[in-house]
């Protein structure tokens, strides 16, 4: 047995003379400042030895993490957006609601779910991943299942509003958490991956709503009723399971031995991140992040592909059916599923461009010309072929963008919790912007819904093409000023403790272009 097989055996079943010489258990790693490494348990290993060690191991992670967290995800979106496929079988008229209502209730969603944003990374923080996550999947499937319950406008509004708040925490909890397990480099494939979910679901959802559909009667209930009952059903049993499927963060992690928990401290550190470790909250944490520049301009590019995304998942069905394009309702909800696969695909392949680049503010530059290029088509054409291509080119320039974001946010934010609060912001304003998405789309303005069109082409235009340009123009000059030793001032006369505490701000810390 070579030196590297009897290793990763003894991490598996026994402690190994590293275990015992490192001596901890989970949730014992002391934080070290930005220039300590952990002990490297693999010194006495050749190159390729250690190469072939760090390869199990992000594979080992990636397994145990994403495919249950894509999961979540998936069902987090369908949740939400399955209002848009309800719709179209009835729900208002059963309500006896109008046009407005029906977008009233789209916004209030949006209201709840961005106030309790910015603060539910503190909570995964405080709470644990293991626990956080489960419990507010639980919280909005019981919303989601009292959905289908609902008789009247009132119903409606009260469910969207404890729908938004429940479901707050995990699009930001999930990035910050993924953040805090893999190297910059190595984050952005994976957050496509994971945010691709979303693209799915889209397509996922047409499907299913139009099967659900079709328990119209059953039960004395309509269509649309058991497309929220059966889909919050689901969400619960998910969110029971998922107590025994996350995981908490790498100091803690129950499915990795002591040894590779150092490794994965130590990869973290050696990225010049510290974001797997513990760390007290305090406010100064908080207005770090409140007085960057960076949070607030991400903060509009993230609104210009959120704004759209929400804008496209909601009334895509509406686009394409019978007030719109003019298919039929059936027929509507299964032509909304092509867009969205073939989002999902690009979302993934731009995350690992990206990755291999670390350009993603061109990447995003790039893509959401697509999406600038497909909304044209719906304004300018009135050709519903020609529109109906316009919504592949929408959804392929929208999607990629939400997790290149997302990805070059967490890239460019250093320290435990500033990096949660930044991501609280960014992706909270972005979603208040379901807001106006929510109220665009009018029914006076079918079957052409130019108003629509012209704000999403807007936002990607000025948000989100021309934030990426200026972000990326002016972390240029950052970085070269950073390399030019325009910045040393800023750790004159201070503590190694102290430069840590700087995090993204301290001069050897390189943005991501």
């Amino acid at each position: 047995m070579s030196l590297l097989e009897k290793r990763d055996s003894d991490s598996a079943h026994s402690p190994s003379d590293d275990e015992k010489r490192i001596g901890v258990s989970p949730g014992e790693f002391k934080a070290l400042g930005h220039g300590d490494l952990p002990l490297n348990p693999d010194a006495d290993l050749s190159e390729a030895e250690r190469a072939l060690i760090d390869k199990r191991l992000l594979w080992k992670l990636d397994l145990r993490l994403i495919p249950w967290l894509c999961l979540l995800y998936l069902i987090s979106f369908l949740d939400r957006t399955n209002i848009g496929n309800a719709r179209l079988v009835n729900l208002e008229e059963d309500l006896n609601i109008t046009a407005g209502q029906y977008n009233a209730a789209l916004s209030l969603f949006f209201v709840s779910y961005s106030l309790a944003e910015p603060l539910t990374n503190v909570l995964l923080k405080r709470l644990r991943p293991s626990i956080f996550i489960p419990l507010i999947m639980l919280l909005w499937g019981i919303c989601m299942t009292t959905m289908g319950l609902v008789h009247n406008f009132e119903g409606l509004m009260a469910s969207r509003f404890f729908l938004g708040l429940t479901e707050a925490g995990l699009f930001p909890g999930i990035s910050y958490y993924l953040s805090c397990w893999y190297r910059r480099e190595e984050f952005g494939i994976r957050a496509a991956i994971f945010f691709s979910a979303a693209a799915v679901s889209g397509s996922f959802g047409g499907l299913l709503a139009a099967a659900i559909a079709k328990m119209a009667g059953v039960g004395g209930k309509p269509g649309w009723a058991w497309i929220f009952i059966l889909e919050g059903l689901a969400t619960i049993l998910i969110g029971i399971a998922s107590f025994w499927m996350v995981f908490d963060f790498p100091d803690e992690a129950t499915f990795l031995s002591p040894v590779d928990r150092e490794r994965v401290i130590r990869r973290l550190k050696a990225d010049q991140q510290s974001s797997a470790e513990h760390e007290d909250f305090k406010m100064s944490y908080f207005w770090a992040s409140v007085k960057d520049w960076k949070t607030w301009l991400y903060a509009v590019i993230y609104m210009g592909a959120d704004g759209p995304l929400y804008a496209f998942s909601l009334f895509l069905p509406t686009i394409i059916g019978p007030d719109g394009l003019g298919f039929k309702d059936t027929t509507a909800q299964l032509l909304s599923v092509p867009p969205y696969a073939l989002a999902a695909c690009l979302t993934v392949l731009i995350g690992y461009v990206a990755d291999r680049t670390h350009q993603r503010g061109l990447c995003n530059v790039g893509v959401s010309m697509l999406g600038v290029v497909g909304f044209a088509m719906l304004l300018g054409s009135k050709q519903p072929s020609v529109q109906y291509a316009g919504t592949f080119l929408g959804a392929l320039g929208i999607y990629p963008c939400i997790a290149n974001t997302i990805t070059w946010v967490s890239n460019n934010t250093e320290g435990v919790y500033k990096r949660g609060v930044t991501l609280g912001f960014v992706i909270g304003w972005g979603n208040l912007n379901g807001v106006v998405s929510s109220n665009i789309y009018r029914a006076k303005d079918k079957p052409t819904y130019y108003v629509g069109h012209g704000v999403v082409f807007a936002y990607l235009l000025l948000f989100l093409v021309g934030g990426s340009s200026l972000m990326y123009v002016l972390l240029r000059q950052e970085n070269t000023k950073r390399r030019a030793g325009k910045r040393d001032h800023l750790v004159e006369g201070k503590s190694e403790k102290e430069v840590d505490a700087l995090g993204d701000i301290r001069p050897n810390f390189i943005y991501t272009l």
